[in-house]
């Protein structure tokens, strides 16, 4: 019936509000994010749905759902650019054993030709009685390069003013422990959005999600995170702190100090983990440099680190040298990233 159980009445279903005018396209991923376990329990192998069943579902919503103004919340899944997505040759995917088809590189036999997603957003948005289809389930950047055509599609007509992206860090050292691509990719992918916004004449932002805390990441690394943020204009607001979870490769690399991603013995390469409060705090607030409760924290940090260079009131500088929020400026309420126009810190697009 796409309502709520009777049961709850007239009371207020946030999960129910997300999903209500969404459309689920497909289930897996063969990603193999080390901190993730949507491989483990919905397979590698992506299971996508016919264009002509989804289809129907957007009718049914149109029809059905209670609400409905002609907008799709979003046409996605676990990832929202796997639909169709998979090996080239069957008898080399049943015997395949990687762990992830995109890391550290994109499989040569992997299909990454997206245009058939493209014929399917185009054929969403014109079904009657839709206006527009937005696509917010996170996408797989790295993908979305292989097809410009795609990328053009979805900056142009699905993007509600912000698209969520997870490059997760900066830093090789973490990113190697994730098994996520290097930052390039982000860039590449940045430069395709920023061009296509243009072309369409839009002002629209990338969200980029980052994790504090992961099994491999140094003190140094999240430094290094948070002067990009500054650079690059970035406040993060909500941001994920690693958290050990049933069936993620990341989970074993919490509890053993020890890299499964290679050979495991008595010469298996040890991992940095952090599990102290202290720390854990810390690599939080290098995320969230911009917040006012953060800077004393990160202060004491900087000096025992020896780069009290970064500690200043200048635009250069990644906190202040004392404890102040400049007049007119929000400390804390801001979007998940909120990109700043302070001197020395651009606006970005992205």
């Amino acid at each position: 019936q796409r309502v709520p159980h009777p049961l709850y009445g007239e009371a207020r279903i946030p999960a129910y509000e997300m999903i209500q005018h969404s459309i689920n396209i497909m289930r897996g991923c063969f990603g193999g994010c080390t901190f993730c376990s949507i491989t483990e329990h919905e397979g590698r192998i992506i299971q996508s749905r016919s264009e002509a069943s989804i289809i129907r579902e957007i009718e049914a919503v149109r029809d059905k759902s209670p609400g409905f103004t002609g907008v799709i919340s979003d046409l996605g899944g676990p990832t929202a650019n796997m639909w169709r997505l998979g090996c080239k040759d069957r008898e080399t995917e049943s015997k395949c054993r990687r762990l992830s088809c995109v890391y550290p590189g994109i499989c040569s036999n992997l299909n990454t030709d997206q245009m058939p997603l493209v014929s399917l957003y185009r054929k969403a948005s014109e079904t009657n009685g839709v206006k527009k289809v937005l696509i917010a389930s996170g996408l797989r950047y790295d993908l979305a390069v292989q097809t410009p055509e795609y990328v053009k599609e979805l900056v142009t007509e699905h993007v509600g003013g912000y698209l969520k992206i997870a490059p997760e860090h900066t830093e090789t050292g973490p990113l190697s422990k994730m098994m996520k691509p290097g930052i390039g990719t982000y860039d590449r992918f940045k430069k395709l959005f920023d061009q296509y916004s243009k072309a369409a004449g839009k002002e629209q932002y990338l969200i980029p999600y980052f994790i504090a805390g992961h099994p491999g990441t140094t003190d140094k690394d999240m430094l290094n995170l948070a002067c990009w943020l500054k650079a690059n204009g970035f406040r993060a607001d909500q941001v994920q702190n690693f958290y050990p979870s049933p069936m993620a490769t990341a989970t074993a690399m919490y509890y053993s100090a020890r890299n499964p991603l290679k050979r495991v013995g008595r010469s298996a390469e040890l991992v940095s983990v952090i599990r102290k409060g202290g720390q854990r705090r810390l690599h939080k607030a290098f995320l969230r440099y911009h917040d006012p409760q953060n800077w004393p924290l990160l202060r004491e940090a900087l000096t025992k680190m020896g780069r009290k260079d970064l500690i200043g009131n200048g635009d250069v500088h990644l906190v202040p040298r004392t404890q102040f929020v400049r007049p007119g400026r929000r400390s804390g309420k801001f979007f998940r990233t909120q990109h700043t126009g302070l001197p020395g810190n651009p606006r970005q697009k992205g």
